[in-house]
């Protein structure tokens, strides 16, 4: 993953798919979520990432999305 950037984290699931979703269908910019939440008690974070030359573009158009909050 060197060539990956953090570009958003969400301690809700939901968000971090929603994130990941916005970039890929409406701005095909491949993005995958890596989840580092406990299975067993629920806590942690989800976070997305997508390649470093789309890292710049990527995070302005999550900045400016309504409903996507930055870093909870």
């Amino acid at each position: 993953m060197n060539d990956w950037k953090k570009i958003y984290e969400s301690t809700n699931p939901f968000k971090a798919e929603l994130a990941k979703a916005f970039l890929v269908d409406e701005h095909q910019i491949d993005a995958v979520v890596i989840s580092k939440r406990d299975s067993s008690y629920l806590i942690g974070i989800c976070e997305v990432y997508v390649h470093l030359q789309n890292a710049v573009l990527a995070k302005f158009l999550l900045d400016n999305e309504a409903g996507l909050e930055n870093y909870e």
